[in-house]
């Protein structure tokens, strides 16, 4: 396929992270710059993506004078000020006054064309956090689901902490009405499998090292996979390609959305991570554009968000005929 084609291809991104291991004063930094250098979001633009969800670990740090809700606060304002790529923040399901209006992906200001990008934050329990900490991060989600704020996220190191520690902030989460993603099957931890899995979340990343009953439960949940590749191989957590669990879970037409998990981190964009899927699993033109498009069914945004997709989409289907 022609590199034209890929990038006419519009793309959903639902599992980018922010920071990794970030010193915090350099994450202060960062978040109070976004707004100057634009690059995060820059770079998916570019490759036109026009949905992202965006996950974050809201840091709190004493010394420097660093809040959870003063990361965020800056995280947000930098975003805002981006100016070389339209961003739209999405609401989660309560209300749709942040969700906009024109479906076309470009706008026009100033008679210069700026490609329009919908963003939503998840706020990431970390697997260090105490169940204390893990429900300030769900309250200060619950705070700003208004401001761009769409979920919950779980992740950190897979060989730390334990589920139940963050299950009363996951539960009060879902109760309050946030979506759930989590890290699921990173490492191999049959027992934390299936409690997840048993915990129904509307997504989980990853599901790497899942047992033979896992994955039946998996594909009989039908609950959406974030699919991340060159994490996966780069990682070992997945020895090779042609041993990834991608190839089963499209063969079931199980609901998965292909994902960067890091796109600094492992030097790939979501371009790649759909050319690798097509070159490797031996995916057409019109597979890749539905894989893509299945995507908007997984998104944590509201309706109306959705409708803009599907017609943004549709539009991209004339265009590329098919």
């Amino acid at each position: 396929m022609e590199m034209e084609w890929w990038t006419l291809v519009p793309k959903i991104e639902l599992h980018a992270h922010l920071n990794g291991s970030i010193r915090d004063s350099t994450l202060l930094e960062l978040a109070r710059n976004l707004g100057d250098k634009g690059i995060v979001i820059e770079d998916f633009a570019a490759e036109n993506v026009v949905y992202l969800e965006l996950r974050t670990t809201p840091k709190r740090n004493d010394s420097i004078g660093m809040t959870k809700r003063g990361y965020m606060e800056a995280v947000l304002e930098g975003l805002k000020a981006v100016t070389a790529v339209d961003v739209h923040f999405v609401s989660s399901g309560f209300g749709t006054e942040n969700s906009i209006i024109n479906p076309d992906i470009h706008n026009t200001c100033g008679g210069i064309i700026r490609k329009k990008i919908y963003v939503g934050l998840l706020l990431s329990v970390h697997r260090r956090d105490t169940t204390a900490t893990a429900m300030d991060t769900v309250q200060l989600a619950l705070e700003m689901r208004n401001l761009g704020v769409v979920g919950i996220d779980l992740s950190g190191n897979p060989v730390v902490g334990e589920w139940a520690t963050f299950l009363p902030a996951l539960k009060y989460a879902r109760e309050h009405g946030l979506r759930l993603t989590l890290h699921c099957g990173e490492v191999p931890n049959h027992e934390e499998v299936q409690a997840m899995l048993d915990f129904c979340p509307e997504r989980i990343g990853h599901a790497c090292c899942f047992e033979e009953d896992s994955w039946r439960k998996l594909k009989s949940s039908r609950i959406p996979v974030e699919i991340c590749l060159t994490s996966n191989i780069v990682t070992e957590t997945i020895p090779n390609i042609d041993k990834h669990h991608f190839a089963d879970l499209y063969k079931h037409k199980h609901p998965m959305v292909l994902c960067t998990d890091d796109k600094g981190v492992f030097s790939t964009s979501l371009t790649r991570e759909y050319t690798l899927a097509a070159s490797s699993f031996g995916l057409g033109e019109k597979e890749i554009f539905e894989l893509a498009r299945d995507a908007i069914e997984f998104i944590f945004a509201d309706d109306g968000v959705k409708s803009q997709l599907r017609m943004i989409f549709d539009s991209a289907a004339k265009k590329l005929e098919l």
